[in-house]
């Protein structure tokens, strides 16, 4: 099976970026960006230069745009002409604690702790023992109304596994502000699913190989960029279990203020979208930019 780790940086090799480029059975994939510096280099994985990336595919590059973490995505399609069955997306300061990527759930059937719900979507974080905090992406207007009673046990067929993240959790601005939580969350809660679609990462998340086509981490909708990915692949019908925390994040330096207005196109619209991406996955194109639009094309002509 062939594994790979993907991710983009701006800082030269984290100790998460040695630790993952250590692991003997992952191949790790490292895209570069204008800040990240010249003599960045790694042991073992392959890093790809802005260079190697315009030589690749200039149309694409020029559409996603510098300095933004969406230069991941040329990560992923490096993955993709690898012929990797199993993508992991990671940020560089993600810490992998003991086990990572080692139980492995993605092609499996697994049994979950699942969860109904008749609300038009799911938040994860709140059948944990954080109970108070919520997920990045999550409909705000939904958070009075999350009710965890329909729980039952069921078998799933995994596409996707996202992983969650000990220390400094993936929580909107709003709640980074509110809480400050420093999360270790409790392993008996996982892995979880729902009958709703809920928000999922790319930080510490495990895909399938034959979803990659589909799974486009959307440039120019602010903090909302994987998040819109995850709903976008599960209105297509991709199954997603979260499962326990296996990195300790050892978050890098944001503004939250500035965070809170890159997220404000997902406080304004993810609610309708959510609803409108479960009965027409195609429909989300009414919330992306013309650029956004244009990256994803050119995205998916490397798939034919």
């Amino acid at each position: 099976m062939k594994k790979i780790i993907v991710t983009t940086t701006i800082n030269p090799p984290t100790e998460a970026i040695r630790r993952f480029e250590a692991m003997k059975d992952w191949e790790l994939v490292v895209i570069g960006d204008k800040k990240t510096p010249s003599n960045y280099k790694l042991e073992r994985g392959t890093y790809v230069t802005p260079e190697m990336q315009e030589k690749y595919d200039k149309p694409l590059s020029d559409a996603i745009g510098w300095n933004c973490i969406q230069r991941r995505i040329l990560g992923v399609l490096w993955a993709h002409d690898m012929r990797a069955d199993i993508v992991a997306l990671v940020d560089d300061d993600n810490i992998p604690q003991k086990g990572w990527g080692e139980d492995l759930m993605v092609g499996r059937e697994v049994e979950v702790n699942f969860y109904e719900t008749d609300l038009p979507a799911f938040d994860p974080v709140g059948a944990t023992n954080h109970k108070t905090i919520w997920h990045r992406g999550f409909p705000l207007q939904l958070l009075p109304k999350r009710d965890y009673s329909h729980k039952s046990r069921r078998k799933i067929q995994v596409d996707v596994q996202a992983d969650f993240w000990n220390g400094d959790p993936d929580i909107d601005a709003i709640c980074r502000m509110e809480h400050a939580p420093a999360c270790d969350f409790d392993p008996r809660c996982f892995p979880i699913a729902s009958n709703k679609m809920g928000p999922f990462n790319s930080q510490n998340t495990f895909v399938a190989g034959k979803l990659l086509k589909d799974y486009f981490l959307f440039p120019h909708v602010g903090r909302m960029d994987d998040i819109w990915a995850a709903y976008y692949v599960q209105g297509l019908g991709a199954k997603v279990v979260w499962a326990r925390a296996s990195v300790f994040q050892e978050r890098n330096i944001h503004n939250p203020v500035r965070d809170m207005m890159a997220e404000y196109v997902g406080y304004e619209n993810n609610l309708e979208l959510v609803s409108k991406v479960a009965a027409d996955p195609e429909s989300i194109v009414q919330y992306l930019p013309g650029r956004s639009v244009e990256a994803f094309r050119l995205y998916r002509k490397h798939f034919k």
